[in-house]
């Protein structure tokens, strides 16, 4: 039993080690690299884990280190003995082997000190995964959605509400190359591991990650973050990180999902307050630019979100928001025939106005709508309620032709 009691106190005395370690770890601050020596993704010949940017990822590398030692020292003790007793006690020294059967002490032996060791192990291994799983009070939000073969960021809450955009490979195929075609340009360090849009988070926050898939499989994991979880079609899982260091932080999609699994980097750019302030101010612009750009061809799901928008801030008014219009004053859209009719007609009223006579008001001209804000409220018209129409998405570029 004494020697029961003195692994118990080695292994608490180890567990508050690691914890001092991870305490530390998390008031460290600065650029990941100069504060940890890491460099945000895979190095040339690393043979342990990559160096820890969250304080979940510190208590990963203390336990990962802790259950090594713990094995190791068990390896040396087991065949250590087993070793020493074949050694010095072989029959060639005329050693005969004992005739002894049981022995309670030795029973209770192998079953208490196992028991504890195993129990040593669990409880700082417990309450590290309870602590992944705690995705609370979240300083902000993003859904992540994995699809062959790019990753789709959509910002739900906190500060960067509303932006969403696609995060491709940017490692040019010349660098690839192709089956039975060499590259034909150098590889750089980075080959591979480079998106044209990064997610960008701010440092000490805490992000939470909700995941799903648009297709098959995939998984989202960032190793300095101590972060993997998978995405699931029809399924949604979440997770969190919070990064101590600014910096840029490398992963995979570690699911096999396809030929192109191996062309899904993922890229996590920490910075500070004010500069997450400062790209979320430009990503807005930026998306508000794109969304009234004339020349872009949008989806249908795209148009309609936007559409629905747009008409329930300009047409539900008179036209209702289930499309009946009122009886007597305004037309209804649901089963017009203009609205299920040849899209050109729809734009011309939209663009100039009409004035039926079967109704006292007249339809206003919307001119002072963009063209992408009147190509999606035509989009979202002909595709809800029962207008079934065969055209039934109008693009901007249209809206542009008609104004002329």
């Amino acid at each position: 039993m004494t020697l029961a009691k003195r692994l118990t106190s080695f292994m608490l005395g180890f567990t508050m080690t690691a914890a001092g370690i991870a305490a530390r770890a998390a008031e460290t601050a600065g650029t990941y690299g100069p504060a940890t020596g890491g460099t945000g993704g895979p190095i040339e010949k690393q043979l342990n884990l990559q160096p820890p940017a969250t304080r979940i990822a510190t208590e990963v590398y203390d336990l990962h280190t802790w259950m090594m030692i713990v094995c190791l020292v068990i390896f040396v003790a087991v065949f250590g003995v087993m070793f020493y007793s074949i050694f010095k006690h072989r029959k060639s020294l005329g050693h005969k082997p004992a005739t002894f059967h049981e022995s309670t002490a030795v029973e209770i032996a192998w079953t208490v000190v196992p028991f504890l060791i195993v129990i040593g192990m669990a409880l700082p291994a417990t309450r590290t995964v309870v602590g992944m799983k705690d995705t609370s009070n979240a300083d902000i939000t993003i859904k992540v959605t994995g699809m062959q073969w790019k990753w789709g960021y959509d910002y739900l809450s906190g500060e960067g509400t509303g932006i969403s955009f696609l995060s491709n490979l940017a490692t040019p195929r010349a660098q690839v190359g192709a089956p039975g075609f060499a590259p034909t340009e150098k590889r750089g360090d980075t080959y591979l591991m480079d998106v044209d849009n990064e997610m960008v988070v701010p440092v000490h926050k805490k992000i939470r990650i909700v995941t799903t898939a648009a297709d098959v499989i995939h998984s989202w994991s960032i190793p300095a973050f101590a972060v993997k979880q998978d995405a699931i079609p029809g399924f949604v899982r979440d997770t969190w990180f919070k990064a101590e260091h600014t910096g840029t932080y490398r992963g995979y999609c570690s699911e096999l999902c396809g030929k192109e699994h191996a062309f899904m980097p993922i890229v996590v750019r920490v910075v500070s307050d004010a500069d997450y302030t400062a790209w979320v101010d430009g990503k807005k612009k930026e998306m508000a630019a794109l969304a009234d750009d004339p020349n872009k061809t949008f989806t249908i799901d795209e148009l309609k979100t936007r559409g629905e928008k747009v008409y329930t801030a300009n047409c539900a008014v008179c036209h209702q928001a289930n499309g009946k219009g009122v009886p007597s004053a305004f037309a209804p859209l649901d089963g017009s025939a203009v609205v299920n009719g040849d899209k050109a007609a729809q734009i011309h009223v939209l663009l100039n106005g009409q004035k039926s006579g079967k109704y006292p008001a007249e339809m206003p001209a919307w001119k002072q709508l963009s063209d992408t804000e009147i190509a999606a409220v035509i989009t979202y018209t002909r595709n809800s309620w029962s207008n079934k129409p065969e055209q039934n998405i109008v693009q901007p570029a249209e809206i542009v032709a008609a104004r002329k």
